[in-house]
């Protein structure tokens, strides 16, 4: 191993030194990597060029001459012909031309009568004619619009292509963060964004649900299932077409206008891209699109996923490479996006697909070539090489990344100079279960806040992580929420405030507080929810199917909760806000990893500070403590700044926070060290309720 080589890595050896046995397969994906760099650079003139083939690949307008383009990949075929609407679907009228041997035809319609010869909007298809003499008609892989057929339930593709007038124009630059604050992640859905039991609208959302996002204080959307997919409910993780937009939400213009509005309330919109497999379907999809099975996917058992029973991609093939980083860039360029939440990023490093293989956190099980899938790393690497090249160009503007990774690969989350994949975040995928472990299985005596502690703090240094404590996974049918774990026997009977407060529902507020706080001040550098766990949802979520007869009642959210101030879930959805302030003023996700100070199991109090910010928690089901000692590392004189037992929030009320001057009550810190902390102070915290404290000259209004 040359030292040369060794410099390609050395950042991850600097932050991991254990990472030094397995250097080699470290510098080998690196070199790989920049094998892949050098030969795009050399054969397509840049890595950016390379991604922007979305131009010229697939079906196009060129609105000052009027002519069509057509620009496609189809190997191992005899004849390539565009047919549609536009030429009552006659192979024989629109024959595309060889453009080399390995696969490339092309063909340029001509205006008729001075005008497109093919209508927006219109349908059409790409039909080869196989070395076997059959001809078969497949949707183009390029195209951007699909809808479904009226007599069939496949999806049918048509021309986009609005006039200029006709095109959304985008007003709003991008959202940018302020120093302080971390990225704080609200999970949505349109089709389900909406109280009616029906498909939601990029319209809906836009103006209905932008402005409770905005009000709650999150400054990131993660858009689920955008891309289109003809199987509405696989979530949208079944995608059919790449560079459509689910036309059951609305038009391409209309998506636009949405992260154009969200942009300008300082929000970014960020894309759940699916590049980890592709849908199954052969008229609507990609598979078998030119009667091969490997037709950007690796042929035989090796292109199959069993259990999500779809097509795997060839990360190692020039053209597949093509087609994925287009699609990024083509949704940044085209739709604003700020960046992508990666979806299933463990079933594409790994040839095992992480199925029923249980991560212990052995590093060989990272970096056993027989088990990971190098070619797929790679592809990550040049994602986020071209986000970085994206970035440079547009005025040093980040475009980010999340993984959703399930194993806890090194490295992952570090920059490819350093030796690392490029991902800016990883999903803590660990949180959530733990929380959904504890509900089931533990009563409120035997929470272990040793073990809470270490699972919310337990990520890899200098790799950022999204703490979450349920994402939309645990929302989905034959799971349950934390709202439900906590409250479910009495959702539907007491959770108005005309009605008794019952120890189930007093139980489930104060524990859906705590959980959440604690999981976004201790969890991560960056915190993300699932839209309507925020203020407890009431019912799980379940897209129509033959299972329950095609029914859209669990297929929404009902947003008309909040409103009511008649119910309870008002209170939830007032202390998420209050707790997500606290990033916004104070800033808590995106700084160094908390101190805690105390973890007592007999009392069930936690205390830990987070950049000045003083948390005290007490998970202890009936004993409040009226002076507890807690210790605090700067000496001064504290306010609270967030209580979760306040009225507003469902609570009780029990802490004095103004005195009968009306002014705020303070905490002053004694010279006197406390649990490792160099002052200590007398808190008052009733049984389930946090407190957060800070210093009386840095608090902001």
């Amino acid at each position: 191993m040359s030292t040369d080589n060794k410099s390609l890595i050395k950042g991850a050896l600097d932050v991991d030194p254990w990472l030094e046995p397995y250097s080699q397969p470290l510098i080998d994906r690196q070199l790989k990597f920049q094998k892949w760099y050098a030969d795009l650079k050399s054969s397509e003139t840049s890595l950016f060029q390379f991604a922007s083939s979305y131009q010229t690949y697939g079906v196009h307008g060129n609105w000052d001459t009027k002519e069509v383009v057509v620009t496609q990949y189809v190997p191992d075929i005899q004849e390539v012909s565009l047919v549609g609407e536009f030429n009552n679907w006659d192979v024989s009228a629109h024959k595309l031309k060889k453009v080399n041997n390995f696969g490339l035809w092309s063909l340029t319609i001509p205006p008729v009568d001075g005008d497109f010869a093919i209508k927006h909007d219109s349908k059409y298809k790409i039909s080869m004619k196989l070395p076997s003499g059959e001809q078969i008609y497949r949707l183009d892989p390029w195209l951007r619009r699909a809808t479904p057929a009226t007599e069939t339930t496949l999806y049918e593709g048509r021309f986009w292509n609005p006039s200029p007038a006709e095109t959304y124009k985008f007003k709003n630059k991008r959202a940018t963060f302020n120093s302080t604050e971390g990225i704080r992640i609200y999970e949505a859905h349109i089709g389900i964004s909406t109280p009616e039991p029906t498909v939601g609208s990029y319209k809906n959302f836009t103006e209905n649900i932008l402005p409770i996002i905005h009000k709650s204080g999150y400054n990131t959307i993660q858009l689920m299932a955008v891309m289109e997919h003809a199987y509405y409910a696989s979530f949208g993780y079944q995608v059919t077409n790449f560079f459509a937009i689910s036309s059951r939400f609305g038009t391409p213009e209309e998506l636009k206008e949405l992260i154009d509005t969200a942009h300008g309330l300082g929000i970014k919109v960020l894309l759940d891209v699916v590049h980890s497999h592709s849908s199954k379907n052969v008229e609507d999809g990609l598979n078998m699109f030119n009667g091969t099975d490997h037709y950007l996917f690796h042929g035989g058992p090796k292109g199959n996923h069993d259990l999500w029973d779809s097509r795997l991609f060839n990360y190692e093939n020039h053209e597949t490479l093509r087609f994925l980083l287009s699609n990024l860039k083509f949704f940044i360029d085209v739709y604003q996006f700020d960046g992508f939440r990666f979806d299933g990023v463990t079933s594409m490093m790994y040839k095992h697909h992480g199925l029923s293989f249980g991560f212990s956190g052995d590093y060989n099980e990272y970096f056993n070539p027989e088990w990971v899938d190098t070619d797929a790393v790679v592809y990550l690497m040049l994602a986020h090489q071209l986000l970085s090249e994206i970035s440079e160009k547009e005025d040093g503007f980040k475009f980010f990344s999340i993984a959703e990774d399930v194993s806890g690969m090194p490295t992952l989350c570090l920059t490819i100079p350093e030796g690392g994949i490029g991902f800016d975040y990883r999903l803590s995928m660990a949180i959530p279960d733990m929380w959904i472990k504890i509900l089931k299985h533990l009563s409120d005596e035997q929470w272990d806040l040793h073990s809470i502690v270490h699972t919310l703090t337990n990520r890899r240094y200098k790799e950022k992580c999204i703490a979450y404590c349920e994402s939309h996974d645990q929302a989905l049918v034959g799971d349950k929420t934390i709202a439900f774990w906590l409250m479910d026997k009495e959702m539907y009977t007491h959770m108005s405030v005309l009605s008794p407060l019952t120890p189930i529902i007093d139980r489930g507020l104060s524990l859906h507080k705590l959980i959440r706080l604690l999981t976004f001040g201790l969890g991560g550098e960056g915190y993300l929810n699932f839209e309507g766990n925020e203020f407890g949802h009431p019912e799980w979520l379940d897209f129509p199917r033959v299972g329950n007869n095609e029914s859209y009642h669990y297929a929404r959210r009902q947003f008309n909760l909040i409103k009511d101030d008649l119910l309870r879930y008002k209170f939830l959805y007032a202390f998420d806000a209050g707790m997500l302030s606290l990033d916004s003023k104070y800033g808590v996700l995106d700084k160094p990893q908390a101190y805690v100070s105390l973890k007592h199991e007999g009392d069930k109090v936690l205390v830990f500070e987070r950049n000045g910010l003083l948390f005290v928690f007490n998970f202890h089901h009936s004993q409040s403590f009226p002076d507890y000692k807690i210790g605090v590392e700067t000496a001064g004189t504290y306010q609270i700044v967030l209580n979760s037992d306040e009225a507003q929030y469902g609570g009780h009320d029990r802490i004095q926070e103004v005195d009968a001057n009306g002014k705020p009550v303070q905490y002053f810190t004694n010279n006197d060290p406390w649990n490792n902390r160099s002052n200590s102070m007398m808190v008052y915290i009733p049984s389930r309720t946090a407190i957060v404290l800070q210093l009386k000259d840095k608090i902001k209004a």
